[in-house]
């Protein structure tokens, strides 16, 4: 499927055929997509969680508030973390990033107050998730980006240290009943006069 294809064909997806499993090569594909995708300076400020879990579904589901039924019915929840703490990417950065990372990072970054670095964490953990949304699309896996979760609550299931959940990502296939998607609900979007602008 070409991408223009797979995008008209991809939506958030509100119900999930529970029957319905990703292949293992597919999963570890979208990993491998996860490992590759684009930060500033290849900062890589991030954790990917990758859980198919019963047991631990579950207990995501009951901390992602109107979520809850994607997460039980969903294939794999991919938890999309930033790190937390601005030590640990300082240390991060100089152990593994060229010397003209680090000096972007001494002169652009490392004054910024913490709440400011960590806002910059996040913009580049949304980056990863919009390859990976385009990739699942491509790869004809449906999703659910979820903002709709209780961070701390993830954090302490997972067992995050140094990292907080930002959004987490329900993948597998749409039930045939789902009613959001777009044979059933075609897409809308603003005119493209209205967003794009050709100079």
């Amino acid at each position: 499927m070409d991408f223009i294809n797979a995008m008209h064909n991809r939506y958030t997806t509100k119900k999930y055929d529970a029957t319905k499993k990703i292949d293992t090569k597919k999963l570890e594909e979208l990993k491998e997509i996860l490992l590759l995708s684009p930060s500033s300076i290849n900062s890589q400020p991030w954790q990917f969680y990758f859980v198919s879990d019963k047991k631990v579904k579950e207990q995501l589901a009951a901390a992602s508030l109107f979520n809850a039924e994607k997460v039980i019915n969903c294939d794999t929840v991919v938890v999309f973390s930033a790190i937390d703490n601005v030590a640990l990417f300082e240390q991060q950065v100089k152990e593994n990033l060229p010397e003209s990372a680090v000096n972007y990072f001494n002169t652009h970054l490392k004054h910024l107050a913490d709440t400011d670095l960590k806002i910059w964490f996040d913009k580049q953990v949304y980056l990863a998730l919009g390859i990976f949304l385009g990739a699942c699309a491509q790869m004809q896996i449906d999703a659910t980006p979820m903002e709709g979760i209780e961070s701390d609550k993830y954090e302490a299931i997972l067992g995050l240290e140094g990292y907080r959940s930002l959004v987490a990502v329900a993948i597998g296939y749409r039930d045939a009943d789902d009613s959001n998607q777009p044979s059933q609900k075609p897409k809308s979007r603003l005119e493209k006069s209205a967003i794009i602008k050709t100079i």
